[in-house]
């Protein structure tokens, strides 16, 4: 079971590589711990959700999914790419599992593509539900990982064994690489939200701009939990509605200079993309609307420029959309560049 407003790849990867695999999948309304509950079947294995929804920008309710998923013995995982481990630690709150994909933010300057796996080592893999983990391995010589390792037991069933069957093993650079962007994370992160605020509050102003979708914001409907889960921001990463459509989207990115135009996130530099036309291309109208997305979303990855730079590259493109005009941000008078 995962939540409905996933990331685009990771939609079509659930729902159509988990049918070559026999498994059956189930997407439900992220912001109803209803939903959740009412989904679960009987052999539900694993309920799946993220930090902070992409593009859509909902918070889950960690807690309370976990507790759903804990009541009948399976696990939670939580994709924290957007978060990272600086704004939140899913663990402190009940997820069992948590991936990064440490592309983003992590690395922190789109050079490397990896991630990783980290597991809370509470879970009990040996509860009848999960041969696979704790059932003897043929490929091993009969050694059952969950009672030989402990609760290293899931980690080293993915190292051991997945790993070396289906690859995916960055290279040592690239780990270097992650590592080395590590020591910066604090204070990139604290940048990157700080700037996402301020752009998220220029956005607010507009008159080309129906919507913005950014936790961050006081009025947020997600407010209480941002509180809750995460307390230094709600990351860098958010979509706003151009009232103008699909051609207005079109306009607005062709017409940025500063801003790049890539499908990545998470990078030092700022990063825009129109989500209906790439990252979300293969989804649905109905899978679109369920994540959140209509044609004319925007998707910001809020770098560490200047924030009167990114402003005034903003302008031009909402400009080009049809209608930005003169607001104050934080205090600071602004003039339209046409």
């Amino acid at each position: 079971m995962a939540s409905g407003a996933l990331y685009g790849g990771s939609v079509t990867q659930l729902k159509h590589l988990s049918r070559k695999l026999g498994l059956a999948l189930t997407f439900v309304d992220p912001d109803r711990i209803d939903a959740w509950q009412s989904a679960l079947r009987d052999e539900t294995k694993l309920l799946y959700g993220e930090t902070i929804g992409n593009p859509g920008g909902n918070v889950l309710d960690i807690q309370s999914v976990a507790d759903v998923a804990h009541g009948i013995g399976a696990p939670l995982m939580i994709d924290n790419t957007f978060a990272t481990p600086y704004l939140c630690r899913p663990i402190e709150f009940g997820a069992d599992v948590v991936v990064h994909s440490a592309t983003k933010f992590i690395g922190g300057h789109g050079t490397s593509i990896g991630g990783g796996v980290v597991e809370a080592g509470t879970f009990d893999w040996s509860n009848g539900r999960y041969p696979i983990v704790a059932d003897p391995s043929p490929a091993y010589h009969g050694l059952a990982f969950h009672d030989t390792f402990g609760m290293y037991g899931y980690l080293m069933k993915l190292r051991a064994e997945s790993l070396r069957d289906l690859g995916a093993c960055m290279s040592p650079f690239n780990a270097f690489l992650f590592l080395q962007g590590l020591e910066t994370l604090p204070l990139r992160m604290e940048r990157h939200v700080q700037n996402a605020l301020g752009v998220a509050r220029f956005l607010q102003q507009q008159p080309a701009v129906d919507n913005v979708r950014f936790a961050g914001l006081p009025e947020s409907p997600y407010r209480p939990l941002v509180e809750r889960y995460l307390p230094r921001g709600a990351g860098a990463v958010f979509a706003f509605d151009l009232s103008g459509g699909r051609d207005a989207g079109r306009r607005f990115i062709q017409a940025l200079q500063l801003w790049s135009h890539l499908a990545n996130v998470g990078d030092a530099k700022s990063l825009v993309i129109h989500p209906a036309s790439t990252t979300h291309r293969q989804l649905s109208d109905e899978e679109l609307a369920a994540a959140g997305i209509s044609g004319g979303t925007i998707r910001l990855s809020v770098g560490l420029e200047t924030l009167d730079d990114l402003i005034w590259d903003l302008e031009r493109g909402l400009d080009a959309a049809g209608g930005a005009r003169a607001v104050e941000v934080d205090g600071v008078a602004r003039e339209v560049v046409a």
